[in-house]
C-alpha cells in the first residue's frame, strides 16, 4: 500500500530541499523510496565519529530524525500542514568505525495530529546498529 500524499513520490521530489542543512553537512543521502518506507545512508567519517573513532550516537539520531521527518512530511499535504518533532529516542546496539550506515524509516502510526515513525540503522554488513523512534506533531499552517 502506497502511503505517500504524492502517490508518484520519487527521489527527484527531494532535489529542491535546501542543502545547507545538518543532514547535508553529515553526508546523508536519500537512496530509496518504497511504498511505505524511506531509506538513506550516511558515511562513517570524521564528520560523524566521536573521539574514540566510533560512529557518534548523535549522528545516528540525526539520520533517524531526518528519515522520520521526511517520511512524516511526505504523507501530508504540505500546502496545508507541517510536521514538527516532539520526541525522539534511540538504542545504540553496536559500534561502527568506517563505511556507511543505512537507515530505513517506516510509520508505526499516521494520525491527523501526530505520527510515530520507526527507524532502524544498519552497518555495511546489514547488522542492526541502532533502533530509534520519532514522534511528530502535525499542525495546520497559519494563513
Amino acid at each position: 500500500m502506497n502511503i505517500w500524499f504524492n502517490k508518484s513520490l520519487s527521489l527527484k521530489d527531494f532535489e529542491g530541499i535546501p542543502r545547507n542543512t545538518l543532514d547535508a553537512h553529515l553526508g546523508i543521502e536519500l537512496i530509496e523510496i518504497g511504498p511505505d518506507f524511506l531509506k538513506a545512508r550516511m558515511p562513517v567519517d570524521d564528520r560523524t565519529k566521536q573521539p574514540y573513532g566510533l560512529l557518534h550516537g548523535g549522528a545516528s539520531l540525526v539520520l533517524a530524525e531526518t528519515l522520520g521527518s521526511f517520511g512524516a512530511a511526505m504523507v501530508i499535504d504540505l500546502n496545508e500542514y507541517l510536521c514538527v518533532g516532539q520526541e525522539i529516542n534511540a538504542n545504540h546496539l553496536r559500534s561502527v568505525r568506517s563505511g556507511f550506515v543505512t537507515g530505513i524509516s517506516k510509520p508505526i502510526h499516521i494520525g491527523s495530529s501526530s505520527q510515530v515513525w520507526d527507524i532502524k540503522i544498519y552497518d555495511d554488513s546489514e547488522r542492526i546498529i541502532c533502533v530509534s523512534r520519532i514522534t511528530v506533531a502535525v499542525m495546520k499552517k497559519k494563513a
